[in-house]
């Protein structure tokens, strides 16, 4: 899919991430954006930290092209801010949940915070 210019909300959150549309999610992000990721394995004291544009593209293109389902369940919006929560499944039946926080800076996503967690 090629992505199209549509404004940061929570509905096209939504729709980018429950149709697998990497593009579309790329290109939601300001170029010297950072998506900071909290779990398991990336606690808060290290969390993994994906800077660039080009990086997060290659983030967005890695979980979209999983084998798996993607529901965003809950959006809020508030100022330049935007929070989403986000349940997803693997064919196996594995599940991830997954909170993001958003901040928009000039219509972008300039930085985003992912706290994810799933079954072992």
């Amino acid at each position: 899919m090629l992505a199209t210019k549509e404004a940061v909300t929570g509905a096209s959150i939504k729709k980018a991430i429950e149709s697998r549309d990497g593009p579309m999610l790329s290109s939601f992000y300001a170029d010297d954006a950072l998506v900071r990721v909290i779990d398991r394995n990336n606690p808060p004291s290290k969390p993994r930290e994906i800077h660039g544009r080009a990086a997060i593209t290659t983030f967005w293109d890695d979980i979209c092209s999983r084998a798996m389902s993607h529901r965003v369940d809950l959006t809020i919006a508030q100022g330049d801010n935007l929070a989403f929560s986000q349940d997803c499944a693997y064919p196996d039946g594995t599940k991830v949940f997954c909170a993001a926080m958003l901040e928009l800076k000039d219509g972008k996503i300039a930085r985003q915070t992912v706290v994810q967690a799933w079954d072992e």
